[in-house]
């Protein structure tokens, strides 16, 4: 097949300072997080932003793109489990539909805690979640908004509980391309993508206009959107992510192989 110049994106702000600006060159294709692993691999794009758990799923047809994940050292502010009861009072919670990291994450928290409640998978809206069960997951926008209208129901925040156990940052996400896709284009994209966040952590214009339009997009104060992006959400996989990621892969996803990463050269 001929390769489009598509890539995936997250169809929340948490991946805004990667895809701000780049629709000038490539097409951009904005989905849940669980739906881009179907697209990327059907060929609907050329990398994306997926699961990790589903990263490692489909390791034996996937590749990882370097240096770009979403990520939290510590609190995430938009992974959260909402209930109006303590979490070891609830007898069942609502998963979303739209994520596969954060329900396997939640389960391994629980089982650590040695909790074993019901759970049912739900569309991701926090009224029907609740309506039906004592807890709800929620993530990304829905889950910032949900924080931030309801700041009582929040009883966990994911990100915050996976650091404080492992003593390590928690990769939610992981860039993503097949095995078979051209090697020069994923470079492409894969230098495009950085350079983007680069300039979004080291240019004040293009961070104000980033930061404005997430704010904008889903009714925040510009003070709230640069707080999540300057103190809990980074599209900046590092040493140490690399070592969480790694171990989530082994222990919560079952992972023994290391992981393949792209390789330009």
């Amino acid at each position: 097949m001929s390769w489009r110049r598509v890539l995936g994106r997250v169809a929340f702000v948490n991946c805004d300072p990667v895809f701000s600006f780049l629709e000038d060159r490539w097409n951009i294709l904005s989905a849940p997080p669980a739906w881009l692993t179907g697209h990327l691999l059907r060929r609907d794009c050329l990398t994306a932003p997926i699961p990790t758990s589903d990263y490692a799923l489909h390791s034996d047809e996937l590749l990882l793109v370097p240096d770009l994940g979403i990520v939290s050292n510590g609190q995430v502010g938009s992974v959260l489990l909402f209930g109006s009861r303590p979490i070891e009072s609830m007898r069942d919670i609502a998963l979303p539909s739209d994520s596969s990291t954060s329900k396997s994450l939640l389960k391994w928290i629980l089982r650590e805690r040695n909790f074993d409640p019901k759970f049912l998978e739900m569309g991701p809206d926090i009224g029907m979640m609740l309506g039906d069960c004592d807890g709800a997951l929620l993530i990304g926008d829905r889950a910032l908004s949900a924080a931030s209208s309801d700041p009582e129901l929040v009883q966990l925040d994911l990100g915050a509980e996976w650091t404080q156990k492992t003593g390590l940052p928690m990769v939610f996400g992981v860039f993503a391309a097949r095995r078979d896709s051209p090697v020069e284009l994923v470079r492409e994209a894969h230098d495009d993508m950085v350079e983007q966040y680069v300039k979004f952590q080291r240019d004040s214009n293009v961070r104000d206009a980033v930061i404005g339009a997430a704010a904008e997009s889903i009714g925040f104060s510009r003070e709230r959107m640069d707080a999540y992006f300057e103190q809990e959400v980074s599209n900046v996989l590092d040493t140490s992510s690399i070592l969480g990621l790694t171990l989530f892969l082994n222990e919560v996803c079952g992972m023994k192989e290391e992981p393949t990463w792209f390789v330009s050269n």
